[in-house]
């Protein structure tokens, strides 16, 4: 899906920013494995394959790429701006690190609402390392760890923030250590199967009332930090090749299947064939789309009547760049 994105951004159908995810999928993939469905999920704004795990399609995640209303926020959010509450994933924030006090208040929330004697749902905010020593981090895990939050406090460390690497811009780059006496826990997230048991454990720690804990995933993104970024500027091709040939998260998945006896080569060669023309199907879907329009798509989940959900009102009058097209209502 991603590579797809690729492709439609540089043939110009999607605009904007747009950060990619690939190399770095085994972490959400590991993680959506260990989670009940019940679990929150907060991230920043490479967020394109959480989306697509919690809930999304790659029709609903390429519409909304595209600006056409069958997109997952109904092209109003675009790549930054996922969001899908029914299946407990809050975003997609288009602020650093910004996402890490929302999901706090999302560990809050399932601490105020657990029902006594049994485990709490979890919640988890994931944010880069080059979002890792901000304040507004600190000051979330001081709270969780006060009040003993279920919140798991998740580095996505792909080794660059932006293109900045870790020894430059972190005097301290053991992240899973960074909250004191927090405990904290270092996975391989280019290893599915470590993610998964990994996140499992964490997730059980924090439902059983012990308070946050760090996770520092240790992975690679293959794109720049986004697509205006050609990521070799800061970073060598042959590092890139390296990284693809030895912990590639796809191949080492492949491999284990065949060594496990559990698939064989054309096996998976027939499935990746399959998954290519799904996506492609999908695409095609997500392009026979169309924009939003001004009525009713622009005003809906802006100002609600009385209060009441799902109670759009429309302003009563909306300025536009040409006076003469202006709405009154």
């Amino acid at each position: 899906m991603e590579i797809t994105c690729d492709n439609e951004y540089k043939a110009r159908a999607i605009r904007g920013f747009c950060h990619l995810y690939d190399g770095q999928e085994a972490v959400a993939t590991g993680i959506n494995a260990a989670f009940d469905p019940e679990d929150s999920w907060i991230t920043s704004y490479r967020c394109h394959c959480t989306a697509l795990a919690r809930g999304g399609s790659v029709a609903s995640v390429l519409g909304e790429l595209f600006g056409n209303v069958d997109g997952q926020t109904q092209g109003k959010g675009g790549s930054m701006h996922f969001y899908n509450k029914a299946h407990n994933f809050f975003g997609g924030q288009g602020i650093v690190g910004a996402q890490v006090p929302v999901g706090l208040g999302l560990a809050f929330a399932n601490h105020y609402n657990a029902t006594p004697g049994k485990p709490m749902q979890v919640a988890i905010a994931c944010y880069g390392d080059g979002a890792a020593n901000q304040g507004q981090i600190w000051e979330s895990a001081n709270m969780a760890s006060l009040w003993k939050l279920p919140m798991i406090f998740c580095i996505e460390n792909n080794h660059y923030g932006m293109g900045t690497s870790i020894d430059r811009h972190s005097s301290h780059s053991d992240y899973y250590k960074m909250g004191n006496h927090i405990p904290g826990v270092r996975m391989d997230g280019m290893n599915v199967l470590a993610v998964k048991e990994g996140m499992r454990f964490v997730k059980d720690y924090v439902g059983q009332g012990n308070g946050p804990m760090y996770v520092e995933m240790m992975t690679y993104r293959y794109h720049g930090h986004s697509m205006s970024d050609p990521g070799t500027t800061y970073r060598n091709r042959e590092e890139i090749a390296l990284t693809r040939s030895t912990r590639d998260p796809l191949e080492f998945v492949k491999k284990t299947l065949i060594e496990a006896g559990f698939a064989d080569a054309e096996q998976i060669k027939e499935t990746e064939k399959r998954i290519r023309k799904e996506v492609a199907e999908q695409v095609k879907q997500a392009k026979s789309s169309s924009p939003p329009t001004i009525e009713p798509h622009l005003f809906q989940y802006v100002y609600s009547k009385d209060g009441g959900k799902e109670q759009n009102e429309f302003p009563p009058h909306v300025r536009m760049p040409d006076f003469a097209k202006s709405k009154w209502y």
